[in-house]
């Protein structure tokens, strides 16, 4: 069986593809704009208390093989404009990153596509890219698409040009899909990789469900209500064994996808869900309870061992 060292060569094949450092170079500048101080409006102020007060203790009712629907609480936060909801997110990562660099050797962050890795542009600015520990960052996806990782549609190429490519994380901590491999052979082997991980103690496992407990989950949300690349009424959302799955005809182009499983979100010790844009306010109501009845959002069984935080902005939050 192959086993997973804290050297990494490119000539090793015996490792998962994703145990390969991703031969690139990082800037030894950095943007100097400083990030602006968070404040609230009495009005946000207020709107704040009352979700607080909510407690949003709710649950969502459905039927699925050894996941339980039942929402934990969760804190939510609304900001005035979706540039105050980025300046908090960072201080929340940046605070997570202290707090658990602190404890051990390795923070595990687990991140998605779409406009998630432009809310978190103010890591890339002081005081935070330089003032934390980026040696201990662990990259991870919490969904691919099976396209080359110099495809616009690439997760990883989002992510490079905008986040990875302007902070000094070392390059065998960034841990891409191998693209050369089928969607099925490409969830196999990413699952490999996790599993060597956990067996090496880089991440974490859950005592409960003995699936890798990441320390911080990042995740985005679509229109539908889709988190990773678990779509409503899509079977996946019912798997509850694997770590990796792969989909072959996601809804959303393009059609071939790795995902993580729901069992493995939930394991999570912090999940941060960001969603911003009125466009999702219909979504984020459901979400959230509305009190009515309505078929059961894969957002909705986002409900983590470890804490659930909700970044919205006042788009997004404009319904509930």
């Amino acid at each position: 069986m192959a086993s997973c060292s804290r050297i990494f060569h490119p000539t090793v094949r015996s490792l998962p593809n994703c145990l390969i450092p991703l031969r690139r170079s990082f800037p030894l500048t950095f943007p100097s704009t400083v990030a602006k101080p968070l404040s609230y409006s009495l009005r946000q102020q207020q709107k704040l208390i009352y979700l607080d007060s909510k407690k949003l203790d709710f649950r969502a009712k459905a039927s699925m093989a050894g996941i339980s629907a039942e929402k934990s609480k969760g804190k939510v936060q609304v900001f005035d404009s979706e540039e105050e909801l980025a300046v908090s997110l960072a201080k929340y990562v940046a605070d997570l990153s202290d707090k658990v660099g602190k404890e051990r050797n390795a923070f595990t962050v687990v991140i998605s596509g779409g406009s998630l890795v432009k809310s978190l542009r103010k890591l890339v600015e002081p005081p935070y890219i330089d003032s934390i520990d980026w040696s201990i960052w662990h990259i991870f996806w919490v969904d691919e698409r099976v396209v080359p990782k110099n495809n616009p549609e690439s997760n990883y190429f989002l992510a490079y040009n905008d986040f990875l490519s302007k902070i000094p994380i070392p390059s065998g901590h960034v841990y891409a899909i191998n693209d050369s491999l089928s969607a099925e052979g490409a969830a196999d082997d990413y699952e490999t990789c996790i599993k060597h991980l956990v067996k090496s103690g880089t991440i974490g496992q859950s005592e409960a469900s003995r699936f890798p407990k990441f320390d911080l989950m990042l995740l985005g949300m679509g229109p539908d209500g889709h988190v990773a690349s678990l779509f409503p009424g899509h079977p996946l959302v019912q798997e509850s064994e694997k770590w990796v799955a792969f989909i072959k005809d996601s809804p959303k182009p393009p059609p071939e996808r790795i995902t993580f499983t729901f069992p493995v979100i939930n394991s999570s010790a912090h999940v941060a869900l960001v969603v911003a844009g009125s466009g999702k306010a219909d979504v984020v109501h459901k979400a959230l309870g509305d009190g009515k009845k309505h078929d059961t959002l894969p957002v909705q069984l986002v409900s983590p061992e470890g804490e659930l935080t909700w970044f919205l902005d006042k788009g997004a939050a404009s319904k509930i």
